[in-house]
């Protein structure tokens, strides 16, 4: 009920002020499980993708976004909430695990699940190394993956500011890969492995970027 209501008001908001360009949205199916294997350059991500895409795709937000007091916190609850996202601690050492259970949950559901291959988002606009929880999801669940290239989330609001700017965003989706029954036999980790840097070359294509060659780390905060 409060997704339906939070994605009746706020994406025609956001796209009359933003404008995104946008494309090949008919390419994410309308139902059943889907993954939506998108690059990550900004935490504004998870909030356009859900925005433009034509039905609900759930992300994993930090625990925190969750747990605040006040009039604040209840907002902030609110929206993720709204948005369909669903928390998780980051900072517990079985997050990773627990991701991907949740994950599954999701695709079990019929519904469609967002994920960053590279981990955390870029800091210098390349594309990194894709880890391979994707690939262990769309061999798992069976479902397809439909890669998304972003473009210009990353100046939505740059590190430092405070505030929402505005910004030129393309969002584009890329034509769903389908797994299930291709890797019969072969060992998992090497499946997951191919699975994952297919998924990896397809993103690159739609958006772009420089391959960085290497895996991706999570800033010390």
């Amino acid at each position: 009920m409060l997704y339906s209501v939070t994605h009746s008001l706020v994406p025609p908001l956001a796209k009359l002020v933003w404008r995104p360009t946008v494309e090949g949205l008919e390419k994410v199916p309308s139902t059943g499980p889907v993954i939506v294997a998108s690059n990550h350059l900004s935490f504004a991500d998870s909030l356009v993708i859900p925005i433009v895409a034509p039905r609900l795709v759930v992300f994993l937000a930090k625990a925190d976004y969750f747990t605040g007091t006040g009039l604040k916190g209840a907002l902030s609850r609110g929206w993720f909430t709204g948005m369909g996202m669903i928390p998780v601690d980051r900072d517990d050492t079985r997050a990773a695990i627990a991701s991907l259970d949740v994950a599954l949950e999701v695709l079990g559901r019929g519904e469609a699940f967002g994920i960053y291959p590279e981990g955390t988002r870029s800091r210098d606009g390349r594309l990194y190394r894709g880890r391979t929880g994707v690939g262990h999801l769309a061999l798992t669940s069976g479902a397809p993956v439909v890669p998304v290239g972003l473009r210009g989330t990353e100046n939505i609001q740059p590190v430092g500011t405070r505030f929402p700017r505005l910004a030129d965003v393309t969002v584009r989706f890329g034509d769903a890969l389908h797994f299930a029954g291709r890797y019969d036999g072969v060992p998992t980790g090497r499946a997951r492995r191919e699975v994952t840097d297919e998924v990896m070359a397809a993103i690159q294509a739609l958006s772009g970027q420089e391959l960085a060659g290497v895996y991706n780390e999570r800033p010390i905060e």
